[in-house]
């Protein structure tokens, strides 16, 4: 996903910041990260509060299998609905989740 798609979707929320990050990239705003794309996929910042709404919507959490212990971790980061990629009005309530999730996060 390019810079200016990145920058397209977030357009509602506001201005974005887009820098490398493990490998991918890490989309900020306000100085909080709010999403990362990770091969090519677009995922928005979640927790406890807001990790329900993205589960209802039929959105997957990014896991991997940790290399030293085998097991199954799940990072704070879901995939968007389809319907938001071409409805900036939706895309923006599903921002405006990922920013106030990074807020509480504190990050």
């Amino acid at each position: 996903m390019d810079n200016e798609r990145i920058e397209e979707l977030f357009e509602g929320l506001g201005p974005v910041s887009i820098r490398k990050l493990f490998g991918g990239k890490g989309i900020y705003f306000d100085g909080v990260i709010v999403a990362i794309v990770l091969r090519g996929e677009l995922l928005l910042k979640a927790d406890e509060q807001s990790a329900p709404d993205f589960e209802a919507a039929g959105c997957k959490q990014w896991t991997y299998t940790g290399t030293r212990h085998g097991k199954l971790v799940a990072m704070p980061y879901w995939s968007i609905p389809d319907s938001a990629f071409d409805d900036p009005d939706e895309m923006i309530v599903w921002a405006r989740r990922a920013y106030e999730a990074g807020r509480r996060a504190g990050k």
